[in-house]
């Protein structure tokens, strides 16, 4: 591991925490972005590779990071798209049989600085107490990190997930039963993460197309159903997108989580707002409401729905324990569902798999209902 060199971290209200460089050098030793914490206790190979981390800095709150190492098998995208990452500690040493590098050559490889020895507890609490912020970090004066930080914008009305979209189609091979007839989903790449696209081969040959693609070129490839990715930043800012999932409804089932359940709900006339410290960790209880039971789940996300402006047409089929946000959808009219959360836990717990069964049923019956 390359020698490691003094840094501070320094938040957009001058609160200033100090810390030692890894990873990558940032241009003049300054990186900025929007300040969060992630509760998730393992996979932070994954949480890196989100990229729905797009234009923000990632806080570990578990102590001690890197003790695995890295793989490629792990990676839910090509590259980071996070700013950067704090820890408390990054381990010196990685064990594992499937490791491949470090975690600080990974971040070096791929241009993502990151800050450790940070008092990442008292961080955590003054996130909680004041909201996510812009901040700077690095190896520069304090006072050029002072007035970075100052003109960092953040991620409110940044349209984040045309930036981490693909260009151009492209297509990901059924896996499931070799004897099942494999249905046709597109899925819209919003900043799409490899374990959701493994959890939808199962069920069919999916499509991934660009934010922007069209609703009449959607339907023109035929699917037997549409999803809608997780992605960054702020929905209200993903302009023409609502209106595509409006022309889609009724035409095809549809399936959204995190960003795309906001998008949806968007479509079906509903506003959103952003949160004070967003969800993001692998331990968040949400009921279902259909049935009673709770489950854990895999969040990510800064901004929520208001429920508030919700009308008849939309049942909320789940709910955050914590703080009562709203963690699912269904039309009431349409063949469309959606979560705020991550059913296919890259990283985190399972209990919420069972979706993608249930978009199978839906796209089935849809189907059927048709003939």
């Amino acid at each position: 591991m390359s020698t490691i060199r003094p840094a501070n971290l320094v938040l957009a209200d001058g609160t200033v925490f100090e810390g030692e460089s890894f990873g990558a050098e940032p241009p003049e030793g300054v990186a900025t972005g929007e300040v969060v914490f992630n509760t998730a206790l393992t996979g932070y190979q994954e949480i890196i590779t989100d990229p729905s981390y797009a234009g923000q800095i990632i806080t570990f709150t578990y102590p001690h990071i890197g003790n695995y190492g890295v793989t490629a098998l792990d990676d839910e995208a090509a590259r980071p798209q996070a700013r950067g990452v704090i820890v408390r500690e990054l381990a010196r040493r990685r064990s594992n049989w499937r490791s491949e590098t470090d975690l600080d050559s990974f971040l070096r490889v791929n241009g993502i600085p990151g800050i450790g020895g940070v008092d990442t507890r008292r961080l955590t609490r003054q996130i909680r107490d004041l909201g996510s912020m812009p901040a700077a970090f690095g190896t520069a004066p304090i006072a050029t990190l002072h007035a970075a930080s100052r003109a960092e914008p953040g991620t409110s009305g940044a349209d984040l997930a045309r930036q981490v979209s693909c260009t151009s189609p492209f297509e990901v091979a059924f896996t499931g039963p070799v004897d099942r007839t494999p249905k046709r989903v597109v899925a819209f790449d919003f900043g799409i993460k490899t374990t959701i696209l493994r959890h939808l081969s199962g069920i069919a040959t999916v499509e991934v197309v660009p934010a922007g693609t069209s609703a009449a070129e959607v339907l023109a490839r035929r699917p037997d159903g549409v999803f809608l990715s997780n992605g960054p930043g702020d929905p209200a800012a993903v302009t023409g997108v609502p209106a595509t999932i409006d022309a889609l409804l009724g035409e095809v089932p549809i399936f959204g989580i995190c960003l795309g359940h906001q998008l949806l709900a968007t479509a079906l006339g509903a506003s959103t707002y952003k949160l004070p410290f967003g969800h993001h960790g692998g331990n968040h209880p949400v009921r279902r409401l259909e049935t009673g039971t709770v489950e854990i789940t895999s969040q990510n996300h800064n901004y929520a729905v208001d429920d508030g402006s919700l009308d008849r047409s939309v049942e909320v089929t789940h709910r955050n324990l914590n703080d009562g946000v709203v963690e699912g959808l269904r039309c009431v009219e349409q063949a469309a569902f959606s979560v705020q959360y991550h059913p296919e836990a890259g990283p985190g717990p399972h209990d919420a798999a069972y979706l993608f069964t249930m978009f199978d049923d839906l796209m089935t019956d849809f189907t059927k209902g048709r003939r």
